[in-house]
């Protein structure tokens, strides 16, 4: 594919900051990374709604909801799931940048990858919230039956049983979700944000 050389970025009228002091609260990415069946997308859903409630600007980026669209055109490949998290990451620094808050749900299995997105960011902007599920407790709970399927060797490529998943080096957040409630998770997250002086 060839690149194009030809382009200057364009400075908007509007910043990030001005949205910011519209909307009367800060923005970041909470980036939600776990293993399938971890919880990762019901916790972050669960945060969006609390801060929707409160009035805060927000959207969930969600992974199986932008491989039907931005991301259709990837499969499950480690390079097409750095690919997805690359452009996820992207599409984040955007809402940042509106003066969102927004809840990203991927599984995002490699270090290397979160890294990279971490570095799109300001300090404090990326907010990587580690699910933390033993997989035992995952292939229990296996909510869209993929474990047994992955098992059967009906999906390969699968984070946690033939592709790797690394756990977050140093997260912002971790959450024990077989420990914790959902409730007891979202006010984890809220508590976080109003000691950034986020809320």
């Amino acid at each position: 594919m060839t690149k194009s050389t030809n382009l200057t970025w364009h400075s908007a009228a509007i910043t990030k900051l001005d949205r910011r002091v519209q909307h009367a609260h800060g923005s970041c990415t909470l980036w939600f990374t776990g293993l399938s069946g971890s919880g990762k997308s019901t916790i972050a859903n669960a945060v969006s709604a609390a801060l929707y409630k409160h009035g805060i600007s927000e959207y969930v980026l969600d992974g199986d909801n932008i491989r039907h669209g931005l991301n259709k055109d990837l499969g499950f490949t480690d390079e097409d799931r750095t690919e997805n998290i690359r452009r996820i990451g992207e599409v984040a620094k955007l809402f940042v940048d509106s003066g969102k808050v927004v809840t990203t749900a991927f599984i995002s299995p490699f270090q290397s990858d979160r890294d990279q997105v971490r570095a799109l960011f300001e300090r404090d902007e990326f907010i990587e919230v580690f699910i933390d599920c033993p997989l035992d407790e995952c292939e229990r709970r296996d909510p869209k039956q993929l474990y047994v399927k992955a098992r059967r060797g009906e999906i390969k490529d699968f984070t946690g049983i033939d592709s790797p998943y690394e756990k977050p080096s140093a997260p912002e957040i971790t959450i024990r979700s077989d420990q914790t409630t959902v409730e007891e998770s979202v006010n984890q997250v809220l508590d976080y944000l109003r000691r950034k002086s986020i809320l």
